[in-house]
């Protein structure tokens, strides 16, 4: 089941909401309820994700009448994780085609008051019931209390949860349907998966006075049972797909490649299509693309979106694909960054073209924004850092008054090229960039071409080693894409 953890939302979250997929049968499911008390809405809504690569949601809504009562119906294509929304109020259900589920709850607390009878009821019940007892629960959570253990009693405690997890879902899904047992079975396998597979890299992040922490030699030998990694049965389970992810990143790394490489979503692309097979092979194959195109070179992405035709032969995630590569690209590494022409403090024309060759750090700020402001000393610690180096600091400001913009750069002597664009958030460049506040920064590369949408602040300690790493990078990132022939 899906466990809480302060800092692996994502992990969280994986298992709340699971795409049917094809090969399982359509239906109709019809809801009917009653909310009781003090009415604060007029809805209720049912969400599903149809598609595991799509974060788009089908919503369903129902409207309530003058007694609090409603009814839907609503299309699944399959056994399917759904989340029941009244107002800002979710809680979870399970939901399978020919299910008559009547529902009760109190307005002023949907999760916790929630009561169903008819078909389906049951499973939903044991749900309801399983998060209170394990996902409420911070004794049964991944939270740094435990992260800061060592491996033996980490390894101890993950054992009694999932012991405890089992007994529990053994005592209570007897009668059940086989898509729901298999589906708690599969949330209770992969939640001490990921959160066994993903412990070293969360301590090294939480516990900054040690170093990395070194396994036994065998601690990760649980990743080589087949069963774990082949498993048609938990395909619909968000955790499993979560955990898969995890594992094709902890094979890229084992192999020597870091997030940091131009190379590693290509790696990983590589092997999940070698390692992985039947339905859930597109799945993280998709994955591993829709990372790539958020944090990989834009070339490099669409030679894998391209090659990813040919995986998908039902054309069943590759539309989805694309549209999310064509809404990353704009600010995709390799992407060229849009020029401008600004007036500097000095009065000169300044354009982003004329630094064509060098490192271009970009720094969008305002003199009435106090956080930028208190980051100018480490911008000009910085520059005195690369003084003769091939980079220049960029500063726009997007401040509608010019003179007091002129007066503090000039009397404050601030390093850098300094240039002014009118019109605050709502200029032109700020537009081009997508800036929605300040500070706001970009690293360019030599060639003009985004190479880091969300570097490191200037008041960043390790801003300082990841200028140093990103010199000549552009060239890196060229020389591992694919060869036209």
């Amino acid at each position: 089941m899906a466990h809480r953890s302060t800092f692996v939302t994502a992990l969280m979250w994986a298992g709340l909401l699971v795409a049917p997929l094809v090969g399982w049968a359509q239906g109709t499911v019809v809801l009917t309820g009653k909310v009781t008390g003090r009415l604060s809405n007029d809805t209720v809504a049912v969400s599903v994700r149809e598609n595991p690569l799509d974060a788009r949601e089908q919503i369903t809504y129902a409207r309530l009448d003058s007694k609090g009562e409603f009814r839907m119906a609503l299309s699944v294509s399959g056994p399917t994780r759904a989340e029941l929304v009244y107002g800002d109020d979710v809680t979870d259900m399970f939901l399978e085609p020919g299910n008559q589920l009547e529902l009760r709850f109190k307005d002023s607390d949907l999760a916790g008051s929630i009561r169903y009878k008819g078909r389906g009821a049951e499973a939903n019940s044991f749900l309801a019931e399983l998060g209170d007892k394990f996902v409420e629960n911070d004794g049964f959570q991944v939270l740094p209390d435990n992260i800061m253990f060592y491996e033996a009693p980490f390894l101890s405690f993950l054992d009694y949860r999932r012991k405890e997890e089992q007994k529990f879902m053994e005592s209570g899904t007897e009668g059940l349907s086989k898509a729901f047992r298999d589906f708690v079975q599969a949330e209770i396998v992969y939640s001490y998966a990921n959160d066994r597979l993903t412990f070293q890299d969360l301590r090294e992040q939480v516990v900054a006075t040690e170093g990395r922490l070194k396994m036994s030699p065998t601690y990760y030998d649980f990743l080589n049972d087949k069963a774990l990694t082949e498993n048609p049965s938990a395909i619909r389970s968000g955790m499993y797909q979560e955990f898969l992810l995890n594992y094709i990143h902890h094979l890229a790394t084992s192999s020597g490649k870091q997030r940091t490489d131009p190379d590693f979503y290509q790696v990983c692309y590589d092997l999940a299509k070698t390692n992985l097979s039947g339905a859930i092979q597109p799945i993280i194959m998709g994955r591993v693309l829709k990372e790539s195109f958020r944090f990989g070179h834009i070339k490099q992405s669409a030679a894998m979106l391209e090659n990813f035709r040919s995986v998908d032969d039902q054309n069943q995630y590759y539309p989805v694909l694309k549209q999310d590569f064509e809404t990353h690209k704009a600010f995709a590494i390799g992407s060229p960054a849009p020029d401008f022409r600004l007036v500097s403090s000095t009065g000169d024309t300044v354009s982003l073209r004329q630094f064509a060759g060098k490192l271009v750090y970009l720094n969008f700020w305002r003199t009435t924004s106090g956080l930028a402001l208190r980051d100018l000393p480490y911008a000009a610690d910085l520059a005195k850092k690369f003084e003769g180096k091939n980079i220049v600091f960029l500063n726009i400001a997007l401040d509608e008054n010019d003179g007091a913009w002129r007066q503090l750069v000039i009397s404050k002597k601030l390093p850098g090229v300094h240039v002014r664009s009118s019109g605050g958030l709502r200029s032109a460049v700020a537009h081009a960039y997508a800036v929605q506040d300040v500070p706001s920064y970009f690293l360019l590369a030599e060639d003009g071409t985004f190479l880091n949408t969300r570097p490191k602040r200037l008041s960043s300690r390790a801003a300082v080693d990841e200028i140093k790493e990103s010199f000549g990078k552009a060239n890196t990132y060229s020389s591992t894409l694919p060869v036209k022939k």
